[in-house]
């Protein structure tokens, strides 16, 4: 397609005459066209121009897991059904589970596997479930469950599996020792997170597998905790799209969102959840800079939605502080500070962005 340029008005000396909508030389004089509207039209650009390079990425970058072979590991173990009084049996079962899953990884050749799951069970560990197939999957308590009156699930995002559980287990250490004997959490790895680099992480179906799992573990955990407990969902990175489809009829007081990419959600309201909505992000986060958006592409809808921390969604936003997207929990974090006064109630505390 041949494309004409419209031809320049002139002025005396050559130089370009004066637009009635700006200055010679400015953006605005050039085009024709205001500024704010060209200004919207570069965001619009900058936008789609990040999406594009998203799934350019996506879809390019080779993911060395996926030619990974399939690590034998057992069943999950058979349990009854979870109350105050089973939980040591759980726990016991899981252990056990869990050093089945480590020698048959390292019979299989897998020694960072094995490793993995050997560190599981230790007795000082507390697993509700446990599942050391395909990436495996995991369900860890912090703290006297079965006495807690102020109990938060932490909701974990992309490329968390077994091998990589450690950092998720730190974060859940550093919000239990902010909670005190009050509190008790549960770092929940109870779907199969998609990878950083891979379309599935732009798109909302592993969040739609993942929600019904999340909102039958709230149920089996009012079992244990009784109706009076205060449930708290804190939910990171991809991990926000899992709670924002889980959170209609979810069994939740608060809900809380930080460092998302969006929730699949186009407000708070549209979360369908009586739970209080926070949200929050740290100034260093890079998820600032993905687009906030949703696009249909070959039949299918990328991107997460509209950004948790605008004003527009419709969310209680609590200052984060300078942290990048892996430093919410970070002990002494202004971010830490505010979650964990969100998960005691202490709402009146939480240091508003």
């Amino acid at each position: 397609m041949a494309f004409r340029s419209r031809p320049t008005t002139r002025g005396a000396a050559g130089v370009p005459a004066v637009s009635p909508r700006g200055r010679p030389g400015s953006p605005a004089a050039a085009t024709g066209v205001p500024r704010r509207r060209t200004g919207g039209r570069i965001a619009r650009r900058l936008r789609r121009t990040l999406l594009a390079a998203l799934v350019t990425a996506a879809v390019v970058v080779p993911v060395s897991a996926a030619a990974r072979p399939e690590i034998p590991a057992p069943a999950p173990a058979v349990l009854a059904r979870l109350t105050a009084s089973t939980l040591d049996k759980a726990y016991e079962a899981n252990r056990a589970n869990a050093a089945r899953a480590a020698r048959m990884a390292a019979d299989h050749g897998d020694r960072t596997r094995a490793a993995a799951d050997r560190s599981l069970t230790a007795p000082s560990r507390h697993f509700l479930s446990f599942d050391g197939r395909g990436p495996g999957r995991a369900v860890e308590v912090f703290g006297d469950l079965a006495h807690a009156d102020r109990v938060a699930v932490l909701v974990p995002g992309s490329d968390t599996t077994l091998e990589t559980y450690d950092r998720f287990r730190a974060g859940a250490v550093a919000l239990h020792d902010r909670l005190g004997p009050r509190g008790a959490v549960l770092a929940w790895l109870g779907y199969e997170t998609p990878g950083t680099v891979s379309t599935t992480v732009l798109t909302t179906d592993r969040a739609e597998d993942a929600a019904p799992l999340l909102r039958a573990f709230l149920r089996q955990l009012r079992g244990v905790v009784g109706r009076s407990a205060h449930l708290s969902l804190l939910c990171h990175s991809y991990g926000t799209v899992v709670c924002g489809r889980a959170a209609p009829g979810s069994d939740a007081s608060d809900i809380v969102f930080f460092g998302s990419p969006g929730t699949g959600a186009s407000s708070a309201a549209g979360l369908r959840t009586s739970a209080r909505v926070w949200a929050g992000r740290g100034s260093a986060d890079w998820i600032a800079h993905v687009p906030h958006t949703s696009v249909g592409l070959l039949g299918t809808s990328l991107g997460l939605g509209p950004d948790p921390v605008s004003p527009s969604f419709g969310a209680q936003v609590f200052r984060a502080g300078s942290g990048g997207h892996s430093d919410y929990f970070k002990p002494g974090s202004v971010s830490l500070a505010n979650l964990a006064r969100i998960v005691l109630g202490d709402t009146s505390e939480v240091t508003r962005a």
